[in-house]
Formats: structure tokens, sequence, C-alpha cells
């Protein structure tokens, strides 16, 4: 919604928003205010089940404001007045999450929350009414045009900042974009082929056993750090096929292979007496490593989850 060209009735208009339906939902308050309460629960619930939620509600002062500002758009709904005044508000409110940076699947993802919760309590609150389907049909029009204009200042926000980059800058960004896919489709070639280096050692190691050029204890503790390469080499090139599927940067995954990559060096020096001090240095850097994989496993499952926060 373009609120310097379209009038409230105008792009009413365009999801056949009529006055009846203002009416139906301006009747429906009586009924479904009173459950404002039990949506906020609901809907934080929901929320607390996205990754970053707690990077925009950090604390029991932005909840307890984010709150009373949802149970305000809420109540809204039911007012049964959409007029410019209640649109801009909408927008102001979307700018302000594309100021925050929240993302729009997260916006999404609420509004599916506040329309299964909006319908289920129609049809338990209307069960026998002969109005019913037309109420709901009122609630879903009401929150589609809710989400275009929260949308909205996502899109004029993303091309603001297009349109104020100067022509070269442009073509810069352009050109950056395709060099980096193709750098990242070279990457994941590296990785194969690191992968299959790790096949060729596992082999050479099997055959340096079998042949008895290495003594058993030797070559059992190469070959398995051998495997322990492979493995961590496997799981890096998965973890690239996701981030080229659109997923993010996995460290993690780069931290293992390194971590194989010293274990198996310890297994090796472990067998030698006069390389004691040198695998107590590998002992350490290993510890740091693992410090270092423990602490970005631990922050992604926070962000999976969120915080346990009580809701006063």
């Amino acid at each position: 919604m373009d609120l310097t060209k379209d009038t409230p009735a105008a792009f009413k208009s365009n999801y056949d928003f009529t006055e009846t339906d203002e009416k139906l939902l301006s009747g429906m308050k009586s009924e479904m205010q009173p459950c404002v309460d039990e949506f906020l629960d609901g809907f934080y619930a929901h929320v607390w089940k996205f990754g970053r939620a707690h990077e925009f509600l950090k604390n029991d002062a932005t909840l307890k404001r984010h709150r009373s500002q949802v149970r305000q758009w809420y109540m809204a709904l039911f007012d049964g007045n959409y007029d410019m005044a209640y649109f801009q508000k909408l927008y102001k409110a979307g700018a302000v999450h594309v100021k925050l940076g929240l993302p729009t699947h997260y916006v999404n993802a609420a509004f599916n929350y506040v329309r299964l919760f909006t319908t289920e309590r129609i049809q338990r609150f209307y069960a026998d009414d002969a109005d019913r389907e037309p109420r709901r049909v009122a609630m879903e029009r009401i929150l589609d045009i809710n989400l275009d204009v929260l949308s909205s200042s996502y899109r004029e926000g993303e091309l603001g900042r297009y349109l104020s980059l100067s022509p070269l800058e442009k073509a810069l960004l352009g050109f950056l974009k395709k060099i980096s896919s193709y750098f990242n489709y070279v990457l994941a070639g590296a990785l194969v082929m690191v992968a299959f280096a790790a096949i060729g050692l596992f082999g050479y190691d099997v055959y340096l056993l079998a042949s008895g050029q290495t003594t058993i204890e030797a070559g059992i503790l190469t070959t398995l750090g051998s495997l322990l390469i492979l493995w961590a080499a496997i799981e890096l090139i998965h973890e690239e096929i996701k981030r080229l599927q659109g997923g993010s940067f996995a460290l993690q995954a780069f931290i293992a292979l390194a971590i194989a990559a010293i274990i198996r060096k310890i297994l090796i020096l472990s067998l030698s007496t006069t390389n004691t001090q040198e695998v107590m240095m590998y002992g350490v850097l290993v510890l740091c490593l693992g410090l270092a994989y423990w602490l970005i496993v631990t922050k992604s499952k926070t962000q999976e989850t969120g915080p346990r926060v009580e809701l006063s």
C-alpha cells in the first residue's frame, strides 16, 4: 500500500472489504476482545519458537511494551473503524520492524497464529450463527489487509535502500553477487576434492597396515584418524549444501574438521615418547577448539528455542 497514493477505501476495495465486513467485525467485539489475554499468551508461546525472537524481545521491559502494543492492535481489529489513521499506524509498525531488522518470515508466521486463533474462536462462538461464514471471511480480509500494509514497509524499505545506490554501486553489487555465487560452487567443489583426498589417505593407511610397513598399533590409530577426517569433511560438504540452499554459514563444521585433523596428529605423536610436550600443545589446541565448538552449538540451540520468559 502506498499511503501517498491509495486511499483506505480504494485499498479495501482490492480485498472486497465492505461496510458489511466492518459491521460484522465490530459486532464480534463483545466475544473476541475478552479473549485478548488468551490470545497474547498463545501469541508469545508461538513467537518464542522463532530462532532469533530473543534478539528483538531482549528484556522484560521490552516484552511488556511489545505486549501492550500487540494488545492494542488486536483490540483495534474489532473496532470497525479502518480509516487512514488505522493504516498509518500499521505502516509505522512495519517501518519499526524494518528498522529493527525483523525478518518478514517472523511477521508471516505470527499472522498464521493470529489467523488460526481468530478462526477457531469464530467457529466456537458462532457455531449456530447464520453469519458465521461471513464473519470468518471478514476476519480473513482484515488480516490480509494488515499483513499487506506491514509487508509494504519491507518492500519500500528494500526499494529505498536500492534506489539510494549510485549506478556504479548498483553495477558493483550485481557483479559481486554473481561472483559470490560462482565462488560458492568453487568452494563446494574444493570440499569434494578434500573428501576424496581423505579417502585416499584412509586407503594409504590401510595399505601400510596390511603390508606390514607400520605396526598394528600405529596403523590402527592412523587409520582411525583418517576416518575421523573423512567424517568431518563429509559433514562440511553437507553444511555447504545447506548454505547453497539458503542456509547460514556453518562455522562449527570447519572447527570440527580442524579438531579431527589435530586429533589424528595427536594419535600419531602419542606413539612416540619424545614428543610429549608437542602432544600436550596439540591437546590444549583441541581443548580450545572444542570450547569454541561448544559455544557456537549452544548459541545455535538457544536461538532455536529462545529463552524462557515469564509473562505477567
